[in-house]
């Protein structure tokens, strides 16, 4: 079998979906362990309110990624929009390592750039303005401080308050800048670029300075199961089930 690599993102994970869940349990434990690595695009959980949230539920995610990790396996993760809180503490109850928010690897000698994606929607003004502020320093050290009980309400409501912002904003708005994608990968030099949060999967051939580029985009989990498969030869994107 050639060697791959498998990238996941956008997944959303909660108590309230256990059939995700499963699905994710399902993925690690068969065909991840087949893989030279996995790197998590962000959005693993629905929301993150801090790594000392050590409900059953959580401990028992990071339970199921550490025993990909005992096995070998490299995981990766890179934070997205809901689980930017995530700190070394969780990352290392899971095995994984923490990456920069854009990261160019190595992928089979193909320079590429990952990321979870949600700084190319740079027609979302107001997104981008919480964003800028929730990636700073003080924000989310003030978050952090507050006691858990109070995070988790900051929390649901903060989910009411963007669900209803999302409902009057149009598909183009809520997806990447074409002008953003060209610039990021310019910037890293680079003509392969893999990220999630729009939930949109898709082979997007473009050009990038007049030379041939890809952009791959990872689908959510909520009804797609999507799974990105690279190996030197193909690029695949698949379907987890949730039966």
């Amino acid at each position: 079998m050639q060697p791959f690599t498998y990238f996941i993102s956008d997944l959303h994970l909660s108590a309230q979906r256990p059939d995700i869940s499963q699905c994710l349990f399902h993925f690690l434990t068969t065909q991840a362990v087949q893989a030279e690595a996995l790197y998590v695009l962000g959005d693993l959980f629905e929301v993150w309110i801090g790594d000392d949230d050590n409900s059953e539920f959580n401990l028992s995610i990071a339970a199921a990624f550490k025993a990909l990790a005992n096995q070998g396996i490299p995981i990766y993760f890179i934070h997205g929009n809901r689980d930017f809180l995530i700190r070394q503490k969780f990352a290392l109850q899971a095995g994984m390592t923490l990456l920069p928010e854009q990261c160019v690897i190595d992928l089979y000698g193909t320079p590429t750039l990952i990321m979870h994606g949600d700084e190319l929607c740079t027609r979302d003004v107001v997104y981008q303005k919480f964003r800028r502020k929730a990636r700073g320093w003080w924000w989310p050290r003030l978050m952090l401080s507050l006691p858990l009980a109070l995070r988790r309400k900051i929390a649901e409501n903060g989910r009411k308050t963007s669900k209803k912002n999302h409902a009057g904003l149009t598909m183009e708005i809520m997806d990447v800048s074409p002008e953003e994608v060209t610039k990021v990968m310019d910037r890293h030099q680079v003509n392969q670029l893999i990220h999630g949060h729009t939930h949109k999967p898709a082979i997007h051939q473009l050009d990038v300075n007049g030379q041939a580029a890809k952009r791959i985009v990872l689908g959510d989990w909520y009804d797609q199961g999507s799974i990105l498969k690279v190996s030197q030869e193909q690029i695949q994107l698949l379907n987890q089930s949730f039966d």
